[in-house]
């Protein structure tokens, strides 16, 4: 479906669902809505979309987000804007994400809303860089606006056509995914206008996010709410919010399921945070936090730190997975997933020299294993699918218990 189509059933009140192609997708989908469609939902909540979410809690969920949840959001985000000064209807909004993600359905809604440019960049056009410049040329005369995930900024960073190319751009959302320190890095030193953001399927995509001077000067974290949007943590460092576009539920067996809320209009995310002067930075996720000899630990922010180490010692990774496993004496340890920038380096040295990094961390943050895992990539989206890595590490053949100190080097 184009944005085209999608606004002319939106102007003729339809409520639309939108997924990936994929057939697994598409019978989630279908299994969701049910037999009798959505007719009966268009009557309460009028045009809009169901979309599969990551799920902040619970697993996969379809969400429901009335258009004019989604207007709200594109409202608060042109004030954000303004405040950069930066007028939104002068802008060229660029979208390199599916239709089917919401940070990809919000870039149209935008350029509707705020009257300002919109083009589609072809996926083929994002892993090649010259053919990326070459179809999308940047007038500086007019401000480009673009949204991109952790990965795709890295595959863009790594050709010298696109770094100037991103360096033309007069701002980049950063969301979907942590954004690495090492990578943060890199944008910094290439003077690119990153805004990193957060936001969920469930609250109309992004309800805070960084100034890009604040981040060029350093900052770290997600910034400070949008306008009519309010952050706070609960149990477990949880981030919580309340704002008017939260989504009304989700879709099961075609029963709207509402959105779990707080008395007082709060929802739970599933992500633990910390809120400081720079506003929200993001700890991890809360169902995938481990309880380790005692200690609560968030394997990505071990992650991004193993990361950012690992790249100051000089040593090359192209991806890098955390994941628990079940251990008798501590409850669970992590294991290390590793896949070196070149198939031809030595596995041996790179395991080494990252255990010596990990020496002096705390006993229940060391990975107690670490295995060679050339595969090992996340998904478009860039999300990690750490279901599918944890069966991985459970389908190994030579399975070994080992101590902290120990190296495992497994087959693959």
């Amino acid at each position: 479906m184009t944005p085209e189509q999608l606004q002319k059933l939106w102007e003729a009140g339809r409520l639309v669902a939108l997924a990936d192609s994929a057939p697994s997708e598409q019978q989630a989908l279908a299994a969701a809505i049910g037999p009798d469609g959505l007719g009966h939902l268009e009557e309460s909540w009028g045009p809009g979309v169901v979309l599969g979410s990551g799920g902040s809690t619970g697993g996969r969920r379809w969400c429901l987000q009335p258009l004019a949840h989604l207007q709200a959001s594109a409202s608060a985000t042109g004030l954000w804007l303004e405040g950069l000064g930066v007028d939104p209807a002068s802008c060229l909004h660029l979208n390199s994400l599916p239709l089917h993600h919401v940070s990809g359905l919000l870039p149209w809604v935008r350029a509707q809303q705020w009257g300002a440019g919109y083009l589609r960049l072809d996926p083929a056009w994002m892993r090649d860089p010259a053919q990326l410049v070459a179809a999308a040329p940047l007038d500086l005369a007019r401000p480009a606006l673009l949204s991109l995930v952790p990965t795709q900024l890295l595959r863009l960073l790594a050709a010298a056509e696109t770094v100037g190319w991103l360096q033309q751009l007069a701002l980049i959302w950063v969301g979907g995914a942590p954004l690495p320190p090492a990578l943060a890095e890199r944008a910094r030193l290439a003077g690119l206008r990153l805004a990193p953001c957060y936001g969920a399927t469930e609250t109309a995509a992004m309800v805070c996010a960084l100034a890009p001077e604040a981040f060029l000067a350093g900052a770290s974290g997600c910034g400070v709410p949008l306008e009519g949007v309010e952050l706070r943590l609960g149990e477990e460092q949880a981030v919580e919010v309340r704002c008017g576009r939260l989504s009304p539920g989700w879709l099961e067996a075609g029963r709207l399921q509402p959105l779990p809320l707080s008395a007082d209009g709060w929802w739970r995310s599933g992500d633990a945070g910390r809120l400081g002067l720079a506003g929200l930075e993001l700890l991890g996720r809360l169902d995938g936090a481990i309880h380790s000899g005692g200690e609560t630990v968030f394997p990505e922010l071990l992650e991004q730190r193993l990361a950012h180490l690992a790249q100051a010692a000089g040593l090359t990774l192209q991806a890098l997975l955390l994941l628990p496993i079940d251990d008798s004496e501590w409850g669970q340890r992590l294991v290390a997933l590793v896949r070196p920038s070149s198939p031809k380096q030595g596995w041996e040295e790179l395991q080494l020299a990252l255990q010596q990094i990990c020496d002096s961390w705390p006993p229940s943050e060391r990975p107690g294993r670490w295995l060679l895992c050339p595969e090992l990539e996340p998904s478009e989206l860039g999300k990690w699918q750490r279901n599918r890595w944890r069966t991985w590490v459970d389908q190994l053949k030579t399975v070994q218990v080992v101590s902290s100190a120990s190296v495992d080097v497994e087959p693959v």
